[in-house]
């Protein structure tokens, strides 16, 4: 799809203003480390998106507080809460041979061993220990499949499908 179509993507959402000067206590949502750094540009997600400009980082026990070059009052900063952070799809870092953003994911077809379907993957839940597939059954019933390689053996972004060979009872 042209650059000018491809959906921006959330790193991060304004929990609350903090103190006098515009403040913005935020919730990261990337993992990488550097995205929040003095320099970083990003567009929120109103509409019309805004850019803003990082001019200083401090970690924070509940997130990341950043200054704006663009908000410089208490006042703009709330106007920020629940406001996300953007970026274009292409600014994310790459991913090893091995990994998957959600949004690739979601729509491909779960296969059994035997090529039967078993249902529609229709998101990604991130998990502490693992992340999980939750496929929709063609019946409507929503199956958590752990995306460990025992389980999901195969995924075929360009195909559609992504193969599993989930233990007997996962799907009854």
């Amino acid at each position: 799809m042209p650059a000018g179509n491809r959906e921006r993507i959330a790193v991060g959402y304004v929990r609350r203003a903090h103190g006098l000067r515009g403040d913005v206590l935020i919730k990261p949502l990337s993992d990488d480390p550097l995205r929040f750094v003095v320099g970083a540009s990003f567009l929120t997600d109103e509409s019309p998106p805004r850019p803003l400009e990082v001019t200083e980082v401090r970690p924070h026990r509940e997130g990341i507080l950043l200054g704006h070059r663009q908000v410089s009052s208490r006042h703009a900063a709330e106007a920020l809460r629940g406001v996300s952070f953007t970026i274009d799809p292409g600014e994310r870092r790459r991913l090893d041979e091995d990994e998957f953003w959600p949004e690739d994911l979601e729509g491909l077809t779960a296969l059994d061993a035997a090529g039967v379907p078993l249902g529609d993957v229709t998101s990604v839940v991130t998990g502490a220990a693992q992340d999980r597939l939750a496929v929709t059954t063609p019946d409507g019933r929503v199956v958590e499949v752990p995306f460990v390689a025992a389980i999901v053996t195969d995924v075929d972004i360009a195909g559609g499908v992504v193969h599993m060979d989930p233990p007997p009872g996962l799907f009854d």
